[in-house]
């Protein structure tokens, strides 16, 4: 259907990020939205705390796919960034299965934080909001590890694990953002989209 002269532009909604997983978690909700590629340097400045950190890749991917989007009328972007967390390291995505191995061996039958933020940026400016969630893992044996690291699965994740693989047999405890701690905090992100009235689904 074409739209009415006077009617307001058609609200587009892009994705700065090339996780799956983010994809996914807006595709269960309903929320139609479009890929921008994005080169955002993620390198934690001096003095910065882990959440200052996320914070400022999230709204740098939001801002950096806005511009390579040449400001289209409507357009909103969603940039997000997602961090393991223990007594104040930040464990980013391990560089090879002994890097992996030790990130697994420090968490083990410790709890950890996750942060995740999400930003959207589009005409009106950049708003981000960081969600937090607990996570505590049981006690594991070399062996655990071993057959862990077998899977594949501990490459490209922060933290070497992801909530929605075999690492779930892993968490003896969750409290907060089941989709944070997999990459996307949906109900934070709906909460963004909601203060700019945007109809990009029914929220």
């Amino acid at each position: 259907m074409s739209r009415q002269a006077g009617s307001p532009p058609e609200v587009k909604l892009y994705l700065a990020s090339a996780s799956p997983r983010r994809t996914e978690l807006l595709t269960q909700i309903g929320l139609v939205h479009q890929l921008v590629s994005v080169d955002v340097p993620e390198h934690r400045l001096a003095g910065e705390t882990p959440e200052q950190y996320s914070l400022r890749v999230a709204r740098a991917k939001a801002e950096a796919g806005f511009a390579a989007l040449d400001r289209p009328a409507g357009a909103s972007v969603l940039g997000a960034d997602t961090e393991v967390v223990l007594d104040g390291d930040i464990f980013g995505k391990p560089r090879d299965l002994a890097d992996a191995a030790s990130m697994l061996r420090r968490l083990s039958g410790k709890t950890h934080a996750v942060l995740s933020s999400v930003a959207l940026c589009n005409t009106r400016g950049t708003r981000s909001i960081l969600q937090q969630s607990s996570v505590r893992f049981r006690d594991l044996s070399d062996a655990d590890i071993d057959l862990f690291l077998c899977s594949g699965e501990a490459m490209g994740k922060a933290g070497a694990y992801a909530i929605q693989g075999q690492a779930a047999a892993f968490i003896a405890e969750l409290r907060g953002s089941y989709s944070g701690v997999m990459g996307l905090p949906l109900f934070e992100t709906c909460e963004l989209l909601r203060q700019i009235d945007a109809p990009f689904s029914s929220l």
